[in-house]
């Protein structure tokens, strides 16, 4: 049987993918899932490895290689006084093989992240780390600054360090108000992956991440790490995202609050509630998501629902993601009884 290019492109994701989901049996799987023989399934996995895609540990056992590029920017030098430096110079050499809607994403995320380092972090040097392999580009930005979260904990006089985390969830937060929008973090993180900061011993990230995979990163170290994975066949485009978020008039306009972020367990209490709505007041619309949460207090529920949005009549809660039990005290907290 005569494959097309695009099965047999098929046929390699596949198998790619359950390599990096560390599966075994992948010869079996692959025949099964495309109705080939396990002669045919190992003749890619061969040719995989021949072209140092992956790489074979020990009998039914791979990886996928992956290539690890380490460069240092200096400011003494003016390496951290242009924004497109690290990219131009450093990084776009091993993306430019990849979709144009891609790289455009990349060139992006590491202008904003790098424009960070330049008027924010007083750093000295800014450590540019690229990985990837045949699936995924991953961006570690590491500088020896002051610190993200200890810079905006200070500039805003924030109670704690948890507190400037939480802030930048919701976007528009910079600590030079003239001269940024602080929007950067925001867009940048919904156009990744996955995407984390480590800093201050702590770590802000959209989505659950597992820091076990990133044993080498010492979350007590000086300075801030900017964590930035893409895959390398994303659908992905800028001008989506930004749309999502934003008014044609009014530019960004729109947030989404990830609930689960922001408390260790369900939260109950009204100073909860107003540690939510901090700032939420720069937004026309928005979307409080509760995935994760089992349970809400009707405290948190009536400053959140009640006295805030009668406080604020022209901004719109959208409340997603709620389970019964959260549904329950959310109705009775709007009916008043």
């Amino acid at each position: 049987m005569k494959l097309s290019g695009d099965k047999k492109q098929e046929i390699i994701i596949y198998i790619c993918d359950k390599i990096s989901n560390h599966s075994r049996g992948v010869t079996k799987s692959t025949a099964e899932a495309f109705g080939i023989s396990q002669n045919t399934a190992n003749t890619y996995l061969t040719k995989l490895q021949d072209d140092g895609i992956i790489r074979k540990l020990k009998r039914d056992s791979f990886e996928l290689v992956k290539q690890t590029h380490d460069f240092v920017l200096y400011r003494e030098k003016g390496q951290l006084d242009d924004d497109m430096y690290a990219y131009e110079n450093f990084i776009f050499q091993f993306i430019k093989s990849l979709p144009e809607h891609i790289i455009s994403i990349w060139e992006y995320a590491v202008s904003e992240m790098c424009n960070n380092v330049m008027d924010h972090s007083e750093a000295e040097s800014l450590l540019v780390s690229v990985e990837q392999d045949y699936l995924n580009t991953r961006i570690f930005l590491v500088d020896d600054g002051v610190g993200i979260f200890e810079k905006i904990k200070n500039h805003f006089s924030y109670n704690s360090i948890d507190d400037a985390k939480y802030e930048l969830f919701k976007g528009k937060l910079t600590t030079d108000e003239i001269n940024h929008t602080g929007e950067g973090i925001f867009f940048t993180s919904k156009l990744m992956d996955r995407f984390a900061i480590y800093s201050s011993g702590t770590i802000f990230s959209t989505n659950k991440f597992d820091k076990s995979e990133y044993t080498n990163i010492d979350l007590d170290m000086k300075g801030t790490c900017v964590l930035m994975e893409l895959s390398n066949r994303t659908n992905k485009v800028i001008r989506d995202i930004f749309e999502i978020y934003s008014d044609v008039d009014d530019g960004f306009t729109k947030t989404k609050v990830p609930l689960r972020q922001f408390f260790d367990k369900s939260p109950v209490s009204r100073s909860q509630a107003k540690r939510v709505c901090s700032r939420l007041e720069c937004f026309k619309e928005v979307e409080l998501d509760f995935d994760g949460l089992e349970w809400m207090g009707q405290g948190f529920a009536h400053q959140l629902f009640v006295v805030f949005s009668q406080n604020h009549p022209d901004i719109k809660l959208s409340p997603i993601n709620m389970c019964d039990e959260i549904i329950r005290m959310y109705k009775h907290v709007i009916s008043g009884k």
